[in-house]
This record gives C-alpha cells, sequence and structure tokens, in this order.
C-alpha cells in the first residue's frame, strides 16, 4: 500500500464488533451481553500501513466505523482481534512503563472543542496536564512557559493560561484542544471530525492551523471525516470507509479524480458545485 518510507503505524486486521441490544431500541452496544441478540461489526477486518510525515485522511458517512477505529489505534478502547504496530513495537501488547512511554507519542484531537475541555480547570492546567503526567520532574515555571509556548504556537497568547474554557470561542477550544494534544511533541495525531462541530470558515481556519503545525512538527496525521472536502484539504493518502471496512484507498489524486468504488463515486457526486 506504500511506497518505500519509515512505516511509522502498521494496522492488520483489526476488527471490533458489539453486541445488539434486544431493547425497545435495538443500537450496538459494548456492555453486558446478556439480553444481547447478535452482533454488529464496527470495524471488520481494517488493514493499512502509514509512512511517517503522510497525512491520511479516512472518510465516511456517520456510523461506519472512523470513530471506533480512531479509538482503537490510541488504545482507548481494545480491538476484538487484530494487530497494531507502532514504530514496530507491538503496541496492543504494550504496558506499565511501556505503554506509557508509547502513548505519549500519540496524541488524539477531539471532536467537540467543548465536550473535550473540563470547564473546572484553567486552559494552563487543561493543555500543561500531559507534562504533569508524563514530565513531572518539570517545575511549575518549566511547565507554565512550555504551556505559553504551545499556546502562542497555536495562535493564543500567554493570557489564555489563567482563562477557562468558556471564555473561549469554538474555534478557540479547538485551538486548546491541539495545543494540549502537541505539548507533548507527539509523532503521530489522530484529528477526529476536528472541524465538525465548527462554522465553515472557522473550520478552514483550523484546517490551515493544522497544515501548518503538521509541517512544523513534522507530524503524521490521521484525519477522520464525513466530508470529503475538508480531507482533501490535507490528506496526501485517502481512506474510504463503508460499513466498517476501507472500500477505497490510494493517493489523494487517484482517489478524487479517478475512484473505483461506487460508494466512493457516489461521496463524490454528492459535493456541491460551484457555478462558473
Amino acid at each position: 500500500m506504500t511506497t518505500a518510507g519509515e512505516i511509522i503505524l502498521d494496522v492488520r486486521d483489526l476488527r471490533k464488533s458489539y453486541a445488539l441490544s434486544t431493547g425497545v431500541f435495538s443500537v450496538a452496544s459494548p456492555v453486558s451481553e446478556k439480553f444481547s441478540v447478535g452482533r454488529s461489526m464496527a470495524v471488520d477486518g481494517v488493514s493499512f500501513a502509514l509512512q511517517r510525515g503522510e497525512t491520511l485522511g479516512i472518510v465516511g458517512e456517520s456510523g461506519c466505523g472512523k470513530t471506533t477505529l480512531a479509538r482503537m489505534l490510541l488504545r482507548l478502547i481494545e480491538p476484538d482481534s487484530g494487530e497494531i504496530y507502532f514504530r514496530g513495537q507491538d503496541w496492543l501488547d504494550a504496558h506499565g512503563s511501556g505503554l506509557r512511554s508509547l502513548r505519549r507519542r500519540m496524541q488524539m484531537i477531539f471532536q467537540d472543542p467543548v465536550a473535550s475541555l473540563n470547564p473546572r480547570m484553567r486552559i494552563g492546567a487543561i493543555v500543561g496536564e500531559p507534562l504533569a503526567i508524563h514530565e513531572p520532574h518539570l517545575s511549575g515555571n518549566e511547565r507554565r512557559e512550555r504551556t505559553a509556548k504551545i499556546l502562542e504556537a497555536v495562535g493564543l497568547g500567554a493570557d489564555a493560561l489563567a482563562r477557562y474554557p468558556h471564555e473561549f470561542s469554538g474555534g478557540q477550544r479547538q485551538r486548546i484542544g491541539i495545543a494540549r494534544a502537541l505539548i507533548l511533541h507527539p509523532e503521530l495525531v489522530i484529528a477526529d471530525e476536528p472541524v465538525s462541530a465548527l462554522d465553515v470558515s472557522v473550520g478552514a481556519q483550523i484546517l490551515e492551523l493544522l497544515a501548518r503545525l503538521g509541517r512544523d512538527f513534522s507530524l503524521t496525521l490521521v484525519l477522520i471525516s464525513h466530508s470529503l472536502p475538508v480531507v482533501a484539504q490535507l490528506a496526501t493518502r485517502f481512506a474510504v470507509m463503508q460499513a466498517g471496512r476501507f472500500v477505497e484507498w490510494g493517493s489523494a489524486e487517484q482517489v478524487l479524480t479517478a475512484p473505483q468504488h461506487p460508494y466512493t463515486q457516489a461521496l463524490l457526486a454528492a459535493v456541491p458545485q460551484v457555478p462558473a
């Protein structure tokens, strides 16, 4: 799937299913299977390899398994089966100090910039929290300096340190979330629908910010979205996901100009065209 280069993430036959409830609303649930009537495959045999410095765009409609895949890649949930290797290390077999060491090198930018920030914490504490966890040897002043620096990198000043999330707009809160994800200088960042909760113009600014930070921090990025135009702005490779599977994979140019799968063709046909 990839050309010669350093493989930073290698995913092999990843699968995740949920029990189907017998309740009035029969929806997939990861909880008790006591009353289940079967299982729904959220991710069904996904495999891919991602090179260092690439931006992989994963696109598909809501409910196709994108977020479940993202959470498995970071081990926020565990897969039923499959393998994940991060820079050649078995990520699913990591425990204790090995798990902590790998986890700091992978971070996530969440969809909802409001829900992902603790409203009771000041911005300095929110953004600096990963430093407190992974670099406890830092003094309070050192942590504050690092936090102020990363806030400036995302377009916010040091005056944000003492303020609370409710004092910021949605776009600014997403910048705060990005700062928190980048403060440990991770190698891999997974952005799950990072602009879907934002106005179009604000979302475009966030995408431009991600593109710049990707270059400045030498990031490998997985960008997940239901919107082809969003993914097309950043992705060097595309994966089109339908019903838990990758139905199309290729370079951005190949997928956008010569799609092979009918589902990809339908997604492209649904993109509004601006009249000349």
